[in-house]
């Protein structure tokens, strides 16, 4: 039976609440309680729900054989607190359970005492594994494999492989299928672990041996590798060097990890935020982080302000202008905030690029043309029962066509612009349009009444 997001909420909140109680009372045996029936994840994700010095009491009970793997579910920030409060020996325990992709992970955050013992205990092949994960990116398919792959060669026969899983007596979750490679490690195809315990085990491997899967190279973008798990209905896949050999893995779990992680970031990437900050950090690192961005906004908003100012003649002699300015660019701030999204969406699929995306900014104007024009007329029917001036009404009508054509097309290029110069389009997108319509709005606007009503 699968749970429900809402159910999955109320379970995390009222974790949180037993867990705020057992800390009100000081009842340490009632919180080791509840921290022995919680997953690690969940222990991460209450972690990162509670004030900093609750979060020291209530990370001090977590068993010392899950504070690894917990370790991994918090986000940087909060890992980096944690690291700091805990002692080398307890570090090495703690690193020194993890397998080798996961340790990667956590790697840069470690004080370089505890790297060097960890790395003095490792033999050598876990070292040149631990090498391997590190030379790639965390944003491309290197960066995010896993080394727990089971490789099986092509002329052996289904038999042979069958003992030799019941040897190893476990796979890797989740596994559903072999990967076959050569003796060079060279990935050749893979077998389905359904075909290979449903086939005549006297076949060999190269007999059953499916080659539609193509191998993910480990430097493509965690982007990709997302829409082809997507696009394939991948469980797995195979990611391979420049040279075709096997290096490891990729799941569906990673991918699920990698679409959350993307999705937090675009949401608070719209506010300036970043998806891996604490979310008690303390006033003063949180405010000097919000600061720059706050002082952008503000420059943009002095710009709009300065527009307003070289019309303020106009609208001392037509006081209806500024109650009516509002409404101006916010029709063309949703207008355009509804095409950036959509645009941005699409880049983030890979559905627009410069071969299509003039079709696309065709259509958006032509949408912001309909949607203009419509409540171009409502809005200067209002206007003109409100104040009793038919110009009035007329002007509004046309400024608010203006600012949407205006916004469908910023909406559009925006991000592509963006896009071209490196930057996130979903990072600074909402800024640079939201300062276009209300320039925009405010010059249309102002500009026209000051053409016909004064």
């Amino acid at each position: 039976m699968t749970t429900s997001p809402e159910t999955r909420l109320e379970s995390s909140q009222e974790r949180l609440a037993q867990v705020l109680e057992c800390l009100e009372h000081d009842d340490l045996v009632a919180l080791d309680q509840h921290l022995a029936q919680m997953h690690p994840a969940e222990i991460a994700n209450l972690l990162e729900a509670l004030p900093r010095d609750q979060r020291e009491v209530v990370w001090s009970r977590v068993p010392a054989e899950e504070e690894g793997e917990v370790l991994l579910y918090v986000n940087d920030e909060v890992r980096s607190d944690l690291i700091r409060e805990m002692d080398r020996e307890e570090l090495v325990a703690a690193a020194g359970g993890m397998d080798t992709d996961d340790l990667a992970d956590i790697l840069p955050d470690l004080p370089e005492p505890v790297i060097s013992e960890l790395l003095q205990s490792m033999s050598e092949q876990d070292r040149q594994r631990l090498e391997t994960v590190l030379i790639y990116p965390d944003d491309t398919a290197g960066g995010l494999m896993n080394l727990d792959t089971v490789s099986i060669r092509p002329h052996v026969t289904l038999e042979v492989v069958l003992r030799y899983l019941r040897f190893r007596g476990e796979l890797p979750e989740p596994t559903d299928s072999l990967f076959v490679v050569n003796r060079e490690d060279k990935y050749l195809g893979r077998v389905r672990l359904a075909q290979l315990v449903t086939s005549d085990p006297t076949l060999t491997v190269a007999e059953i041996l499916d080659r539609d899967l193509e191998p993910i190279p480990a430097d493509t973008p965690a982007t990709e590798v997302a829409r082809l798990f997507e696009d394939h209905d991948l469980v797995s896949a195979p990611v391979v060097d420049e040279n075709g050999k096997l290096l490891g893995r990729i799941t569906i779990d990673d991918v699920v990890d990698l679409i959350r992680e993307q999705a937090d970031h675009d949401i608070m990437a719209r506010s300036g935020l970043d998806e891996e900050d604490d979310m008690f950090a303390p006033v003063l690192r949180s405010s000097r982080r919000r600061a720059v961005w706050l002082g952008v906004n503000l420059v943009t908003a002095f710009l709009a302000a300065w527009v307003i100012g070289l019309f303020d003649a106009t609208i001392e002699k037509v006081v209806a202008l500024a109650v009516l300015m509002p409404i101006v660019a916010s029709m063309g701030g949703i207008a355009g905030t509804q095409t950036l999204t959509l645009m941005i969406r699409g880049i983030a699929l890979g559905q627009v690029s410069a071969s299509n995306a003039w079709k696309l900014l065709r259509k958006e104007v032509l949408v912001s043309l309909v949607n203009g024009i419509l409540w171009a007329v409502v809005v200067a029917i209002v206007a003109i029962a409100w104040f009793h001036n038919v110009t009035l009404g007329v002007v509004i009508g046309l400024a608010i066509v203006v600012n949407l054509l205006v916004a469908a097309v910023a909406g559009a290029l925006i991000p592509l612009g963006l896009q071209k110069l490196g930057a996130d389009p979903a990072l600074a997108g909402g800024v640079v349009l939201t300062t276009v319509t209300d320039v925009v709005g405010f010059m249309a606007f102002l500009g026209l009444a000051t053409l016909f009503l004064v």
